[in-house]
C-alpha cells in the first residue's frame, strides 16, 4: 500500500526510550539520522524554520550524489548544533509525524544526537556552565556581592574575557542578576477562600523557574498580584530546581533526570492536594508538561504534575469561562506588539495570552507567531548570537509595525529571554525602542495594581 502524503490526525508524541543502551549506540543514531534526514531533503517545508534545515539542505545540494548517501555522516552533527529544540517542525510543519507511518520526529532525534556528543565527552566546560542556571543564580540577592557582579559584567573587558573563556558573545544580552530573589520575599495570599471552577482548581502553587527567581522576580510578583486581584488563594512551592530545560538542550539527560528527581515529588504533592501549577516561563511548563512525562511514561507522579501544570494565561482564561475572572480593567494599554514563543505554541493552549490582552479597553494588539530566535542559550553564544538575530529578524519587522501603521508603546512576549532578544533585535535594526513589558506585567498594569 502507497504511503500516504501527510497526516490527517494530529501529531502524536511516542516515549524518548533515553534509558534503552541502543539509544546511545552512534551507529544506529546515524542510521535513523540518514533516514530522517533522506525524508526532509525530499519535502523541504521547514527550510525558513531555523539553521538545521538550511545546513542540511546545502551539504546535499553540495555532494557529488546530490542525495543525502553523499554527505559524509561527520557532517551530519552541522546539522545536529543547529538545532535548539524549538519543536515547531514537529508541531507545525511536518506531514510525517506520528501516526504516519514514518514516524519522524527531527526534534528528538536530535535530542539522541545531543546525548551522544554529550556523552562522548564532547560538549565543553564553558556549554555546561552556561546551561547551570541554578549556579549562576547562588549570587542573587546577596548584597554588594549582586550590584558588583552586575557592574562587572557590563564592562567591554569582562564581556570580551566571557566571550573567549565561556564562549558568550560580547554583544547578546545578558540578565542581571535581582537584588532580592523572588522566592526569599513574595507576599502571602491575601485570599482564603478556594473557589474552585468547573475548569480550574481554585488554589494555585508557583513555580518560581531559575530566571523568575534569580533575575526578574518583578514577573513574578505581578503574577501574584493578579492572582490576589481576583481572589486566588496561591503559595510558592517549598523548594524547586531548575526544571532541566538547559541541560535537555545540551543532551545531558542525567542532568535532566537529577532535576526530575527533586521537583517532582514535591510537585506531586501540590497536584495531590487539588493545586493547579503554575510557571510564567513557557519552557519550563513545557518540560513539565511534555519533556519529562515523554522520558518517565510510566511513573504516576509525572503525569500527575503534567496534568496540574498550567501556564499562567491558560489559567487565568479558563477561570475566565469559570466566570471567576475580573474584567474591569481601569488603565488602557495603547498599541502592544505581542510574540507567542515557540514553547507556549507547543504547548497547544491557543492564544490565551492574547485572548486577555485583547479583553482591555484602550488597548489593541499586534500578535506575531513566529520564532524569535533567542531559543535558550542558543542566542547568546558566539557561534550563534548572530544567526539568532537573523532568524528573529521577520518578527522584529512584523513587531515594529502596528496594523495601522502606527509605533507600539509596548512590546512583549511570554518568553522573557525571548523578550529582551526581541527587544535587541529592535535597537540593532533601528525599529525604535518601545518599553518591554511581559504579559503579565503589561495586565497588572491594565488592572491598575502595578
Amino acid at each position: 500500500m502507497a504511503a500516504r502524503e501527510g497526516n490527517l490526525e494530529a501529531p502524536t508524541r511516542h516515549p524518548l526510550d533515553w534509558k534503552n543502551p541502543d539509544f546511545y549506540n552512534e551507529e544506529l543514531a546515524f542510521k535513523e539520522l540518514e533516514r530522517i534526514f533522506d525524508i526532509c531533503h525530499g519535502c523541504r517545508r521547514c527550510v525558513s524554520l531555523c539553521g538545521s534545515f538550511p545546513t542540511l539542505f546545502d551539504l546535499v545540494d553540495e555532494s557529488k550524489t546530490m542525495e543525502v548517501d553523499g554527505v559524509a555522516k561527520q557532517d551530519y552533527w552541522k546539522v545536529v548544533d543547529q538545532c535548539y529544540l524549538c519543536d515547531l517542525c514537529y508541531m507545525t510543519k511536518c506531514p510525517y509525524t506520528p501516526p504516519h507511518e514514518w514516524n519522524l520526529d527531527f526534534p528528538h532525534t536530535m535530542l539522541r544526537a545531543k546525548a551522544i556528543k554529550f556523552n562522548k565527552g564532547e560538549v565543553g566546560a564553558a556549554e555546561k556552565f552556561l546551561a547551570s542556571t541554578d549556579v549562576h543564580g547562588q549570587f542573587a540577592g546577596i548584597p554588594v556581592v549582586v550590584q558588583v557582579a552586575n557592574a562587572v559584567n557590563k564592562t567591554k573587558v569582562m564581556r570580551s574575557v566571557m566571550e573567549s573563556v565561556a564562549g558568550v558573545d560580547k554583544d547578546a544580552w545578558l540578565p542581571s542578576l535581582a537584588t532580592k530573589r523572588f522566592r526569599s520575599g513574595t507576599p502571602k495570599a491575601r485570599a482564603t477562600e478556594v473557589k474552585n471552577g468547573e475548569k480550574t482548581p481554585g488554589k494555585v502553587a508557583i513555580f518560581a523557574t531559575c530566571f523568575i527567581n534569580y533575575n526578574e522576580p518583578g514577573i513574578g510578583l505581578d503574577l501574584l498580584k493578579i492572582l490576589d486581584h481576583n481572589e486566588v488563594p496561591y503559595v510558592i512551592v517549598d523548594k524547586e530546581k531548575c526544571c532541566g530545560m538547559p541541560k535537555l538542550e545540551l543532551g545531558d539527560l542525567e542532568s535532566v533526570n537529577a532535576s526530575k528527581e527533586a521537583n517532582i515529588p514535591v510537585l506531586a504533592r501540590y497536584a495531590k492536594e487539588g493545586y493547579a501549577i503554575l510557571a510564567a516561563v513557557p519552557s519550563c511548563a513545557l518540560m513539565f508538561k511534555q519533556e519529562i512525562p515523554l522520558m518517565y511514561p510510566l511513573e504516576a507522579d509525572v503525569q500527575l504534575v503534567k496534568e496540574a501544570m498550567w501556564d499562567p494565561f491558560e489559567y487565568l482564561m479558563q477561570r475566565k469561562r469559570d466566570g471567576l475572572l475580573r474584567a474591569d480593567f481601569p488603565v488602557p494599554l495603547g498599541k502592544v506588539s505581542y510574540q507567542i514563543p515557540c514553547h507556549g505554541r507547543v504547548q497547544n493552549l491557543g492564544r490565551k495570552t492574547e485572548e486577555m490582552l485583547k479583553m482591555i479597553p484602550g488597548t489593541t494588539i499586534n500578535t506575531v507567531e513566529r520564532c524569535s530566535g533567542h531559543a535558550g542559550t542558543f542566542g547568546v553564544k558566539k557561534a550563534f548570537h548572530q544567526q539568532a538575530l537573523k532568524i528573529g529578524k521577520p518578527v522584529f519587522k512584523a513587531m515594529a509595525t502596528m496594523k495601522d501603521g502606527a509605533k507600539p508603546d509596548f512590546i512583549s512576549s511570554d518568553c522573557p529571554l525571548g523578550g529582551h532578544h526581541i527587544a535587541q533585535g529592535f535597537e540593532v535594526n533601528g525599529h525604535g525602542t518601545p518599553e518591554l513589558q511581559h504579559p503579565l506585567s503589561l495586565v497588572a498594569r491594565a488592572y491598575g495594581i502595578k
